[in-house]
């Protein structure tokens, strides 16, 4: 082994990050979530790392680096692009015994950040923290078995052309894209069938074929489900963990956005009732210029892109303007939060249809085709429909409907934070007015709403 893997308790311990822009915030998320006490040392401080400091509880000190500053630092961080400030804080550690990372210098380092799977308390490469070693154990041993021995040939490759690479690819972004396509497709499979001079063939002709044809941007437009990061499709997964950069709503949970690739750009597009982050217009616009910039971009919605989510219209922009994409379809929150309320959306004693209408319309009135949700023996599920419940309720009794008919509220269905509140159209408004109500929300209207109380089998925070 050329580093040995050690686990250091940093918990309320003294680290110091020398520099303050992007990637030094992400070393400073990083020691942040293992509760260290972090001094940022940086002549300019980035509004990313500006941003963090109420967060993490940040020491900034804004001045040049100086070997009296170490102090009792039990880390040290160098993440600047200053050669001469990089090698000062690499000794100046080194000397003192301090363990010393210098990004992307790994002849300055002592200590390197290993690729981290925050499953917390269990953290690849592999240890439980001592929380549950026999689960580590098992852990270990699955991961093994799918990452073949060939992978140490694997990098061997990679690291006999990687100058080369370098030296032809210019763009750190476009070497990434190489790299990956190399890593995971027929170049390495040779490797891994033994056809090491093939392979090297292969990837010398390959890399004269990305010469003279640079990689394009795409964009993948991925629906991010109802809320629980494990209904993600593996595709969805896949594409979010290569993706340049990941463009979503408000509806995606924090959970989901953590599986992204780590040093993917973030960029938040959310529209919530009277807002809008951006109009969806400029949405469109952007991902076409991301696209044409050769970035891989996902466009991560809520649900499913196609259903009340605008795919359609972000499509045909990246259609006209001749940008590759794909669509991952997502499941949709009515589908999600209905099978985690107990709730079929149909049943052969109760609906023989079902339909999905949205709550509030492009100018934000509530103006449905009441006659037809009217009607028996069918189930209405009706997304974005809070603020206007009241108003739904009335219409539907005004058309026909009992007003004992069954309905219930679905707050963040799927996730630990789900909440059903159960009904009738007479009574529901009244329920849901005394209660504090965290969207996402659902509203599913028919009699088999009755069926909740038999059927619910996730645990959830039931008010009726």
């Amino acid at each position: 082994m050329d580093y040995f893997p050690v686990f250091l308790k940093l918990k309320d311990q003294p680290c110091l990050v020398v520099g303050a822009g992007e990637i030094a915030a992400r070393k400073i998320e990083l020691l942040a979530r293992a509760g260290a006490k972090i001094t940022v040392i940086a002549r300019e401080i980035s509004p990313t790392v500006l941003s963090l400091q109420a967060t993490h509880n940040l020491t900034l000190l804004q001045k040049s680096f100086s070997p009296a500053d170490l102090g009792e630092f039990r880390l040290v961080v160098s993440a600047t692009d200053n050669t001469e400030t990089n090698c000062l804080v690499a000794k100046t550690a080194t000397d003192q015994n301090i363990p010393v990372n210098v990004v992307d210098n790994p002849e300055l380092c002592s200590f390197i950040f290993p690729a981290i799977i925050d499953r917390s308390p269990i953290i690849a490469a592999v240890s439980s923290g001592g929380a549950a070693p026999v689960l580590a154990r098992l852990l270990r041993a699955k991961i093994e078995t799918v990452i073949p021995p060939a992978y140490g040939r694997l990098a061997g490759l990679a690291d006999k052309f990687r100058d080369k690479v370098k030296q032809h690819i210019k763009q750190p972004a476009q070497r990434r894209i190489f790299w990956e396509n190399v890593l995971q497709g027929s170049i390495a499979e040779l490797v891994f069938s033994g056809k090491e001079q093939e392979a090297e063939q292969q990837l010398e002709q390959t890399l004269l074929k990305q010469k003279e044809n640079p990689n394009l941007g795409e964009v993948y437009l991925v629906g991010a489900g109802p809320g629980a990061p494990d209904l993600l499709t593996f595709r969805a997964l896949r594409l979010m963990q290569q993706a340049d950069v990941v463009v979503y709503d408000r509806l995606v949970s924090p959970e989901i956005l953590d599986l992204a690739r780590r040093d993917a750009e973030k960029i938040y597009v959310g529209k919530q009732r009277q807002y809008h982050a951006l109009p969806q217009e400029s949405i469109n616009t952007l991902l076409a210029d991301l696209a044409k910039a050769g970035k891989r971009v996902v466009r991560l919605k809520g649900g499913d892109p196609f259903i009340f989510g605008r795919g359609g219209e972000e499509i045909e922009t990246l259609m006209q303007q001749g940008i590759n994409f794909q669509v991952v379809p997502g499941i949709t929150a009515a589908s999600g939060c209905a099978t985690y309320s107990g709730i079929p959306l149909t049943h052969r004693d109760h609906a023989q249809s079902c339909t999905f209408v949205t709550g509030h319309l492009k100018d934000n009135s509530v103006n449905l085709n009441w006659t037809q949700l009217a009607a028996p023996n069918q189930t209405i599920v009706i997304y974005m429909g809070l603020a206007g419940l009241e108003k739904i309720c009335q219409s539907l009794i005004a058309h026909g409907s009992p007003k004992d008919l069954p309905i219930a509220l679905v707050q963040q269905g799927t996730t630990s934070n789900q909440r059903v509140i159960t009904g009738t159209l007479e009574t529901l408004p009244d329920k849901v007015a005394g209660q504090d109500i965290k969207p996402p929300t659902l509203i599913i209207i028919g009699t088999v709403v009755t069926l909740h109380d038999k059927l619910s089998w996730f645990q959830t925070r039931r008010l009726d």
